[in-house]
């Protein structure tokens, strides 16, 4: 048993006995309501026990005279020193988004985009420094500017955020520049930071990624029905602006992972994979997922929210699934990941959580992994009536509720502080960004139904 196999065979023991539930019992546990205490302000009902704080919202003053824009989305957080974090948090904003970004009509020098008017488009990311012990924001400033529909990203070991835009638009469109790329910002930055587009690792309707720190290879998701879902190989790990080379994701057997048209990867089934090499990654044509779809590589259901735990990866389809409310999908890369020994030992997916009831779960987006080893899923549905949750689900699989949103917006960005005390989130709009604090090292967080 190699190393990532014994981390993985010991977090799932300490759980086993969770795995002896029926599938009825997590069906009844999943769709009954959870004992959330309603929230005075209307904004975010909890369990006992946990409680939330609005760090930042849409207008905020921010550092640098700008302010805080809306449309807030995936967001990464990463230790500052001295008890701080940072938090770099994505906004999903377009052309026509002015008067909801941070500008609002002063000039930045350092953009990667502008209108023929020469403003700086509004998407990007801004950054707060947050004081955890003593809960309270001690900056912000904006981080990234000029690019489109910053929708998630994903967290780098070496201390970055990847930020993916969201948008395939062409130069001569109402903009200067082709558009549909990752941009990398350092955590540490403490202003605008060099937009530069990391073209290597693809162009097209982007929506996060997730970094394997064992071996420095880059996941990646496409929001789009008929997505792919994406690996890349980096010439020098850590180096991603060197160039490397993307690939897509095939099933051994099989090419289509959303079970729209019947049950061909069944919940919990598993299946072998192995990648097809893409050419013209950073082609004009918005093509790579018909291209690779032609060689072989499989379809899923609106890739989004991905996070690497250890030594495996949960990433989500937003309308997989035969009832189409969403799928949790698990990788485990190969001992020999992106090495010829792969072939005989391949990369394994699961079909981890398949949603049959909207009570159950419903669009999940962002997520995250708990102290506890729980998933933290946010929804993003504007399909039903339903108010949008944080699910959490055990390593069995079982789906609970840690939150239900009272406005009629997503949640998005969710993520822990460095020593887990915290759990930052997003309300995509009018933006907010809230630390939620709880007992979140507790093996069980499922509150009484």
């Amino acid at each position: 048993m190699n190393r990532r196999d014994f981390t993985t065979a010991l977090a799932m023991a300490a759980f086993a006995g969770l795995a002896g539930c029926t599938g009825r019992s997590r069906a009844a546990a999943a769709s009954r309501p959870s004992a959330l205490v309603p929230d005075p302000d209307g904004i975010l009902d909890l369990p006992p026990g946990y409680r939330y704080r609005v760090i930042s919202r849409l207008g905020d003053r921010m550092d640098d005279g700008h302010v805080v824009g809306d449309r807030a989305d995936g967001m990464g957080c990463f230790p500052a020193g001295r008890g701080r974090a940072a938090l770099v948090r994505n906004h999903e904003l377009g052309p026509r988004h002015q008067d909801a970004g941070p500008f609002r009509g002063r000039d930045v020098a350092t953009s990667y985009d502008r209108l023929a008017d020469g403003t700086a488009l509004p998407g990007g990311t801004s950054t707060l420094i947050y004081d955890v012990a003593r809960g309270r924001v001690e900056a912000q400033f904006q981080s990234l500017a000029g690019t489109i529909r910053n929708c998630a990203g994903g967290t780098t070991p070496w201390g970055s955020w990847l930020t993916c835009e969201e948008d395939v638009t062409r130069a001569g469109n109402g903009v200067g520049r082709d558009h549909g790329w990752v941009f990398e910002v350092p955590a540490a930055a403490r202003g605008l930071v060099d937009p530069v587009p990391l073209r290597a690792m693809g162009r097209f309707n982007h929506e996060a990624a997730a970094v394997d720190p064992a071996t420095g290879i880059v996941y990646l998701t496409e929001d789009r029905p008929d997505s792919l879902f994406y690996r890349f190989l980096p010439a020098r790990p850590g180096r991603l602006s060197e160039g490397g080379r993307l690939q897509a994701l095939a099933l051994v057997a099989g090419d289509d992972s959303r079970n729209w048209a019947g049950i061909d990867f069944p919940a919990r089934a598993i299946r072998p994979v192995r990648w097809i090499d893409l050419d013209g990654a950073d082609s004009a044509a918005d093509d790579l997922r018909m291209r690779g779809h032609a060689a072989g590589a499989a379809r899923f259901a609106r890739g989004e929210g991905i996070y690497f735990g250890t030594g495996e990866l949960y990433f989500c389809c937003t309308s997989g699934g035969a009832a189409k409310l969403g799928q949790i999908f698990r990788y485990r890369p190969s001992p020999h990941e992106g090495q010829p020994g792969e072939r005989d030992q391949p990369g394994q997916l699961e079909n981890f959580v398949e949603s049959t009831d909207p009570m159950m779960f419903n669009f999940g987006d962002n997520l995250t992994v708990a102290p506890n080893g729980h998933l933290i899923v946010c929804e993003d549905q504007y399909t039903d009536p339903v108010d949008n949750h944080l699910r959490g689900v055990t390593p069995a699989g079982e789906v609970y509720t840690i939150g239900r949103c009272r406005l009629q917006t997503e949640l998005a960005g969710a993520c822990f502080s460095p020593g887990g005390q915290v759990l930052f989130v997003n309300l995509y709009s009018p933006a907010m960004t809230l630390a939620i604090t709880g007992p979140w090292h507790v093996g069980e967080m499922q509150p009484a139904a």
